[in-house]
């Protein structure tokens, strides 16, 4: 019977977990819906993809009229106008790579609005362990404030009883009204924080919040190895990275066809008006002349130019092979910092609940001692007042968990 019970509030406490996550789940949902930043960087990544069709498509043909103020004779008649029609292609291979360059950038603005994504997600997370500890931390000094009224009455009854010294009641009045104060610095930290959280959500800033009773406490799912690889090759600032990398080997591969001659092909139709000429035969008299066909290639004698644009795209790979590298080993910093913090978290989670245990112990045999025989009511203020710090600090260190965990998921990139 007793196994039954334990697994029952094992599936309780399963189902409770998931239950409050699904509710942070709904949040993280409304954010990637309504925030207007992640909108602006998805409506970017889009306006991105309209240039792949502008850059790999030819150029638009040419079309030239030209009228003959003086006209030309020819032995058809005098020639008075012209209509030219021509069409440049580039040299072979050149649309690709500057449909490759835009695809790439492209990419590499999709892995922005990632990035934009993931730590719009952290910010939502970290925001509601803040709320989530904001409102236990009131919770709590309610709970001591009304400990605190029940302590100040027992010492007022007991000074009119003349068995317990009057200080003992401005003691507890004087912490009394400590607590008052910090109650109210708490809810004002709750307001801003709450009103935060819901500009995230884009939703409107008296929007109810809900925060579960307990945090659940998960732990980190991945090795120190799993998350450095994940870090390395998941991360949006480095995809992004490897993306603009990847756009400047094509830059270069088309500074090399920018290089190469483009050829033109075109057609001219010339307008020919009637001759004055009698012994011109009358079935070709004033017929229009078509010329067909008319082949141009553009020259690049200069050199200089298309050398200079391929060193700089050379160079410009190599700063982003640079701005990778240390990109790379500012994340990790950052990685082995939050992850001291995590072990951390966890260490202080575990001292603050033997902690707590101890004190509350300590304060039953206080109230005992002091009921029997009015002794020691300094010492139960003190030991409330660690009982509070202790039921703070423990609250604090299952947030700063769960926000360690959260922001090693953001820059594993997931």
């Amino acid at each position: 019977m007793k196994t039954k019970i334990i697994l029952l509030s094992i599936i309780l406490m399963i189902s409770y977990t998931l239950s409050a996550q699904d509710v942070l789940n709904k949040y993280l949902e409304l954010s990637a819906k309504n925030n207007p930043a992640l909108k602006a960087k998805f409506n970017e990544y889009m306006a991105s993809l309209e240039v792949i069709p502008q850059v790999s498509t030819l150029p638009d043909p040419q079309l030239a009229f030209g009228y003959f103020i003086q006209p030309v004779e020819t032995r058809l008649g005098p020639q008075e106008a012209k209509i030219s029609l021509t069409q440049m292609f580039p040299w072979f291979g050149t649309l690709n790579a500057k449909e490759d360059v835009a695809i790439q950038n492209s990419n590499a603005k999709y892995e922005v609005f990632e990035e934009a994504k993931s730590k719009l997600f952290f910010e939502v997370k970290s925001t509601y362990y803040d709320l989530y500890f904001l409102k236990q931390s009131i919770n709590i000094t309610v709970k001591n404030i009304q400990i605190l009224e029940t302590l100040k009455n027992i010492a007022l009854i007991k000074v009119e009883a003349g068995t317990a010294s009057g200080v003992d009641e401005i003691r507890a009045e004087m912490e009394f009204y400590d607590l008052e104060n910090n109650l109210a610095l708490l809810k004002d930290k709750w307001n801003v924080h709450s009103v935060k959280f819901n500009n995230l959500l884009n939703v409107s800033e008296n929007n109810t919040i809900e925060i579960p009773e307990t945090l659940w406490d998960i732990d980190l799912a991945f090795t120190r190895d799993a998350i450095l690889d994940s870090l390395k090759l998941n991360n949006h600032q480095v995809l992004s990275l490897d993306y603009m990398l990847e756009s400047y080997h094509s830059k270069e591969d088309l500074a090399k066809k920018s290089g190469l001659p483009n050829l033109s092909i075109g057609i001219d139709y010339i307008a020919i008006g009637k001759s004055d000429n009698t012994t011109l035969d009358a079935s070709i008299n004033g017929q229009d002349a078509i010329i067909f066909p008319k082949i141009g290639i553009t020259i690049p004698l200069y050199r200089k130019k298309y050398s200079a644009m391929i060193k700089e795209v050379v160079f410009m790979q190599q700063a982003t092979e640079n701005k990778k590298a240390d990109k790379i080993n500012a994340l990790e910093s950052l990685f082995e910092q939050v992850y001291s913090e995590y072990f951390d978290a966890e260490r202080r989670i575990d001292l603050f609940q033997k902690q707590l245990q101890l004190a509350e112990k300590a304060i039953k045999i206080l109230e005992t001692e002091y009921a029997t025989n009015s002794k020691n009511f300094e010492e139960i203020l003190r030991m409330e007042k660690r009982i509070l710090k202790y039921g703070l600090e423990l609250e604090l260190a299952r947030s700063d968990k769960q926000a360690s965990i959260a922001f090693i998921v953001y820059l594993m990139g997931n």
